[in-house]
């Protein structure tokens, strides 16, 4: 059986990978956090065990059990079994698994930064996945919101950063300034 993965951050975007019969899928028992690890100067966006929260994903297959490039693109992530915590719409139950920032690699100290190229690449997912509520899910299923942005729009540091409408823009700069994160410039 072919198995799938659950992404709760870029992963949601589609434009960010080729990866077929995805779907928009539930986590029961997480919510997201913006980790700081040693050795970096960004944060990751992870996962964290919490009884009390679903957050919104998408699920897509990994044909031929080939995780390798997976594995590569999630780098500094372990890769976990799901079990039965993830809801989709498929009638099989297919294995699904997710990623994770290794607890052991987190610090809590840190000029850590989010890159606002890779936020606005998780929303604009989450936009088209979830529309404007599942948007406003997002900002509050995920922790770590005191972690400064950086605005690097005009020359984007993520890999995969793509490019945003006004409204998406818009959309992005409102959530963050509900959420009072700090905007620092490169």
């Amino acid at each position: 059986m072919t198995p799938y993965f659950f992404g709760y951050g870029s992963l949601v975007n589609r434009q960010t990978h080729a990866y077929p019969d995805a779907h928009p899928a539930q986590l029961n028992g997480w919510h997201r956090a913006w980790v700081r690890c040693a050795g970096r100067d960004t944060v990751f966006l992870s996962v964290v065990p919490d009884t009390t929260t679903t957050i919104d994903g998408l699920i897509a297959a990994v044909p031929q059990n080939d995780w390798a490039a997976l594995d590569a693109r999630e780098s500094g992530y372990t890769r976990i079994g799901s079990g039965d915590a993830v809801a989709h719409p498929l009638t099989l139950q297919p294995l699904v698994a997710h990623y994770q920032v290794p607890e052991d690699t987190h610090v809590d100290t840190g000029d850590h930064v989010i890159l606002l190229s890779y936020l606005d690449v998780v929303v604009q997912g989450f936009l088209r996945e979830f529309g404007e509520v599942g948007v406003t899910r997002f900002f509050e299923t995920t922790a770590g919101w005191e972690t400064p942005v950086l605005n690097d729009r005009a020359a984007p540091q993520y890999p995969r950063a793509q490019s945003l409408s006004k409204d998406e823009t818009d959309l992005v700069n409102d959530h963050l300034s509900t959420q009072k994160a700090t905007l620092v410039q490169p």
